[in-house]
């Protein structure tokens, strides 16, 4: 005898009317509005589909409850397509995200218990359908819930044969005070089957007609096509032409519902029935319609598990891609860190570096002023205390002598001056050239310069430079103080590795019979000492023309 099992109903009912999504009270996700639609137009792989890209996005969403949602109806349909193992597995997985402790989410978690034990009541896992069934009692909404579980825990007893557990429950749904006609029907039913299951002596007919007349007045044309096929599996042996007659009225039933499972069920009690001019027209009816069901099952099996492989495979893909990115992010981080720590060593290298750098000229311009203090003391100083001496000591001191002395002092002090110090160094050695020019002219003395660019003593090494600052500055006070020129006109040039300089005045000129002063002897000796030369030559009678070369190396 067949007991029917209830849960799928229930769960479809629960899951198109309370499972949707409402805006207001979660996150937005288009797929599983669409899932629902699908499900609705009876495309149930389609809608499978849409439920699992739902969870991705839910779980991109971090909405728990989302996930377990599209979970439990992934789980449904796979159950309704007789994949009962991956029906447990989706209902397991959705266990993880529901919070038990939430009123709001009782509602989806007893269905998803109910799922459970459905998958392991067909895989015939009757203890573990008990289990599962029991666990639903606490979370279940209402009554009708709640003696629908209690009915399906009987049946599970019953395939068990356990038939006193199974009768004890039976017996206190019906002694309920508040119970539904459909319920009521459903439970007599099953008692009377039960108790002739049990003991076939015993008369279940007055039950199970009862049930049929309730379901009768309220209409309830499924619960119609169970009773009558209670009836003719009792009436089979004892009375078979009573037998035949709720066969057919199931048959009639069952078409009228479009149930082929039900249908299969009333062919095969009217084979085994009817007469025999009558069998062999249920039989070609029964076997045309099994093999279009079974065509249509293996069809909708193999359709599913290509979308559940579809679903699966891109899993994995999304799982191997975020594998991919992880791996990617910490690539990146690791560069990141490298490219922070170099630039942290550089910054560190930089500022050691400069603080070194920055020693280093502290400590040279520290040398340099010692020995130009040295150069001082010994050089100025000395000669001042000598010629000190002189003075002091000797009556008959020659005037021309101390005017040598003299001016050897003040050649001697101006060289130390203007010997490359700290200043200086920070101008290029034009920019100091057109300081000591800019510092001879005036309102009688006009200087024109030429040429005397940076580019002109690239390469020149700093002693060369060094001399012929010297040399231009002796240039400039020989002008100032004895030419009594107005104007100057000084040209730099430049071929391949050789300076030259020419320098014209319109000053007095040189006499005839001219002495070089310790200045001008110094500036030969200056030009010398550069491996250059220097001409002197007076200019149109008048002014002075001095032509000086050297090599920059």
């Amino acid at each position: 005898m067949k007991y029917y099992h209830f849960s799928l109903i229930l769960l479809l009912l629960f899951s198109c009317s309370q499972n949707r999504p409402r805006k207001e009270e979660g996150t937005i996700n288009i797929y599983y509005d669409q899932a629902f639609d699908f499900r609705q137009t009876n495309s149930p792989d389609s809608a499978f589909k849409y439920f699992s890209k739902a969870k991705d996005l839910f779980s991109q969403q971090k909405d728990s409850l989302g996930i377990a949602k599209c979970l439990v109806n992934m789980a449904l349909i796979s159950i309704d397509r007789g994949d009962y193992f991956g029906g447990q597995e989706f209902s397991l997985e959705a266990l993880r995200y529901f919070n038990v402790n939430e009123k709001k989410q009782f509602v989806y978690f007893e269905s998803n218990l109910h799922e459970l034990a459905l998958a392991s009541f067909y895989l015939k896992n009757y203890d573990q359908a008990i289990k599962y069934y029991n666990l639903s009692l606490k979370y279940a909404p209402d009554s009708i819930s709640t003696l629908t579980t209690r009915n399906n825990i009987a049946n599970a007893y019953i395939n068990k044969k356990e038939y006193a557990k199974a009768l004890e429950i039976y017996q206190h749904v019906l002694q309920q005070k508040i119970i539904s006609p459909e319920i009521y029907a459903m439970t007599l039913t099953n008692l009377a089957s039960a108790k002739w299951e049990r003991n076939e002596k015993y008369n279940a007919v007055p039950e199970l007609l009862k049930a049929l007349q309730i379901r009768k007045r309220e209409n309830d044309i499924w619960g119609q096509n169970s009773s009558y096929s209670h009836l003719a599996d009792y009436y089979f042996k004892s009375h078979p032409d009573s037998a035949l007659f709720y066969a057919t009225q199931m048959y009639h039933i069952a078409q009228k519902i479009k149930s082929p499972d039900n249908q299969i069920e009333a062919l095969q009690k009217l084979i085994k029935l009817s007469p025999n001019e009558e069998t062999k027209y249920f039989y070609s009816v029964y076997e045309k319609l099994n093999d279009s069901v079974q065509t249509a099952r293996s069809a909708a099996k193999n359709q599913f598990a290509l979308v559940r492989y579809d679903v699966e495979k891109s899993k994995a893909d999304n799982l191997v891609l975020q594998k991919d990115v992880s791996a990617k992010r910490y690539q990146l981080i690791i560069i990141i860190s490298i490219a922070l720590l170099l630039f942290s060593y550089g910054i560190l290298w930089y500022r050691k570096r400069k603080q070194k750098i920055e020693l280093k000229a502290k400590n040279a311009i520290r040398e340099n002023q010692l020995q130009t203090s040295k150069k001082v003391h010994d050089k100025v100083a000395n000669k001042i205390y000598r010629v000190m001496s002189e003075v002091e000591n000797k009556d008959d001191l020659n005037k021309d002598h101390l005017l040598d002395q003299l001016e050897y002092i003040y050649n001697t002090s101006r060289d130390i001056s203007y010997e490359i110090t700290e200043n200086r160094q920070l101008k290029t050695f034009s920019q100091q050239l057109s300081d000591l020019f800019s510092a001879y002219i005036s309102n009688t003395c006009l200087i024109e310069v030429m040429h005397n660019e940076e580019e002109l003593w690239a390469n020149v090494q700093e002693k060369i430079k060094g001399e012929i600052f010297i040399v231009l500055l002796e240039l400039m006070n020989n002008m100032k103080k004895h030419s009594g020129a107005t104007r100057v006109k000084i040209e730099f040039k430049r071929h391949q590795n050789i300076i030259s300089i020419n320098y014209q005045d319109n000053g007095i000129g040189l006499p005839k019979k001219m002495t070089f002063n310790n200045g001008l002897r110094n500036t030969e000796t200056r030009i010398e000492n550069i491996s250059g030369t220097i001409t002197f030559e007076t200019m149109n009678k008048t002014g002075l023309g001095i032509s000086i070369s050297f090599p920059i190396h």
